[in-house]
């Protein structure tokens, strides 16, 4: 015996209708979308999850009208009637089931509904407070439950590939102990274990790898994770990967993977053919040609170094800029010559709250010697130079070039931002356009006033990269201590139309080099066995080499859906504060249960009006 496709009291979801079941008698139920009374006649829209039909109610069942006239908007009905062609000239061509009806014979309220606290319609204006407040009553909205179901379509996807693929889908712990990586724990206290705390975890990562030591060979999880981190719209304090590990494999299987996984998701969910395989730039490339190591490729408009052609300059801000070892990096913006100086000023102090001390524009005019531009910094500029910029921006009349200049990361990563930024303002980004690439060999370290957590640097000022368990490329095997900071590391990233899908790497597998990195890192053999020891007494009992990847499958939905949060991709989210306003957590805890666990919470701030 199997489950009925609607539920046993629906013979057809509202949505599944069509001309072909025309004189046959049905059953739906669902929500009532809208109520219309014409001319003694009630005409329902009936909603649920397989879209929405139109019921009509009239004289020649006086019942099914009588009740139809009580219903409001979002009861819950069950109707029994006739499906039947709409009359000529009353077809909705909108509707896949426009071009029917449902004649009701029987009209029973199954449940009654208070007013909504706001219309459910796909633009609305109201707070999102209100709406995850009720996010019932929100993930009504089509575009909401739409969502949902590219995300459940998505995960069927995944889960098909990486069956097909030979990985076995292992659940790891989610109470576990505190680990470093890179983000906030948060804790659960141990009542059986007084003064002691759980954590839960950032990623399986640890365990991942003990699963390739286990003999596993080819892992995978739709994991949860959690950090206690300043949110965005693309961050949640939990959130949902694909976390895979997989043994005896490099760079390359993963690649393939992916490539297999991500072309087969978009060709079922959005019937989109991506490329076999994605193209691959180099961290150091990503961030010279686009000031970003999650590279837009949907436009040009790529950065151009300008310390070749400002290296014997007289403009006194490029030149000092140059002397201290920084550099100077522009860009053309096609048609740029069109903003009124007022827009070059509000760029200009739009760079100045991203740090930067100023930003300096021209707009190329043509010349009876050819094209020239005219800038503030012009008259300082020889004629070589000139023709330097427009070279090598490849600026052409009618464009505007801007200039960022400081140290090298801060000022690509400035112009970077203005790239996009102008980009998105111009209406340069083409709609509907997938570029996906790889950006490969990031730095094994970062100096620490380029991490997000400076506080975890070593005592010379360096932080990881990616994680302490990623490989050092080949090449640095030996040496990475001595070089830091030309160190590179075996890791990749997966980036589309400028978003971060997915980070990943070639682990260490050999429990010296595991030692050395957490050693110049600042973690001594005893601290590394406090915090992981448990991963490295597993090494010792004989590990496969292994590499894994964990998309974010929040962001990944987020994209496939064409939204700008990840908030509207998931059930019920937290807003950026990390609170649910449907559950009001997080909340005070009963005393005593603080009690059993040793713990007393710090009074509420009190609100200043």
């Amino acid at each position: 015996m199997s489950i009925t496709p609607y539920g046993a009291q629906r013979t057809h979801g509202a949505g599944t209708l069509r001309s072909e079941h025309a004189g046959e008698t049905v059953t739906v139920a669902g929500w009532v979308d809208t109520r219309r009374d014409h001319g003694g006649v009630a005409f329902l829209d009936l909603r649920d999850r397989t879209g929405i039909l139109q019921v009509v109610a009239d004289p020649e069942a006086s019942d099914a009208l009588e009740a139809a006239h009580r219903v409001r908007s979002e009861w819950v009905l069950r109707i029994t009637g006739t499906v039947r062609e709409r009359p000529e000239g009353m077809v909705n061509e909108k509707l896949p089931t426009g071009s029917i009806e449902l004649a009701a014979t029987s009209v029973e309220v199954l449940s009654a509904a208070e007013t909504p606290p706001f219309p459910i319609e796909d633009e609305i204006d109201v707070s999102e407070e209100l709406r995850l407040r009720h996010r019932y009553v929100d993930l009504r909205r089509n575009r909401l439950a739409r969502n949902l179901r590219m995300r459940a379509q998505t995960l069927a996807v995944i889960r098909r590939v990486m069956e097909r693929n030979g990985f076995m889908d292992v659940e790891t712990p989610v109470l576990t102990r505190p680990t470093p990586e890179g983000a906030r724990d948060f804790l659960v206290p141990s009542r059986l274990q007084p003064g002691e705390s759980y954590a839960l975890p950032q990623s399986p990562q640890l365990f991942k790898q003990l699963l390739m030591v286990a003999g596993i060979e080819r892992y995978y999880q739709i994991a949860r994770c959690f950090r206690d981190e300043n949110l965005r719209a693309d961050r949640q304090p939990e959130f949902t990967q694909l976390d895979l590990e997989l043994s005896f494999g490099d760079e390359e299987d993963v690649y393939a993977l992916m490539e297999e996984m991500f072309g087969e998701i978009f060709a079922e969910v959005l019937d989109v053919t991506l490329p076999e395989s994605f193209p691959r730039i180099t961290f150091e490339e990503a961030m010279r040609r686009f000031g970003s190591d999650k590279p837009d490729l949907r436009f040009a408009m790529e950065l151009a170094d300008l310390g070749g052609v400002f290296a014997d300059t007289e403009v006194g801000v490029f030149k000092g800029v140059l002397s201290g070892g920084g550099a100077v990096v522009a860009l053309a913006l096609p048609s740029g010559g069109e903003l009124t100086r007022r827009e070059f000023d509000e760029w200009t102090e739009w760079a100045k709250r991203r740090g930067a001390k100023g930003l300096a524009w021209g707009v190329v005019e043509g010349g009876d010697d050819g094209p020239t531009l005219r800038s503030p910094l012009s008259k300082f500029m020889s004629a070589e130079e000139i023709a330097g910029v427009l070279s090598e921006t490849g600026a052409e009349v009618g464009d505007a070039v801007f200039f960022g200049a400081g140290p090298v990361t801060f000022a690509r990563t400035l112009m970077g931002a203005l790239r996009v930024a102008l980009a998105e303002e111009r209406g340069l980004i083409p709609e509907g356009r997938w570029e996906f690439c790889w950006v490969v060999e990031p730095p094994m370290f970062d100096p620490a006033d380029e991490s997000d957590d400076p506080t975890a640097a070593n005592a010379e000022g360096w932080v990881p990269n990616h994680h302490p368990f990623t490989a050092p490329a080949p090449e640095f095997d030996d040496d990475f201590e001595q070089r830091p900071g030309e160190a590179t590391a075996r890791a990749y990233d997966i980036v589309l139309n400028g978003v971060e899908l997915a980070s990943g790497s070639v682990r260490i597998h050999d429990a010296e080099v595991q030692r050395r990195v957490l050693r110049f890192l600042g973690i001594s053999d005893e601290d590394a066995e406090e915090k992981f020891g448990f991963l490295l007494r597993g090494f010792r009992y004989g590990v496969p080499p292994h590499a894994g990847i964990a998309p974010g499958i929040d962001r990944v939905v987020m994209l496939l859906c064409g939204e700008r949060s990840i908030r509207e991709v998931i059930a019920f989210p937290k807003t950026q504060t990390g609170a649910d306003p449907m559950t009001d957590a997080p909340a005070p805890y009963d005393e005593i249960a603080l009690g059993e666990l040793g713990l007393r919470l710090a009074p509420k701030p009190s609100r200043k009006n």
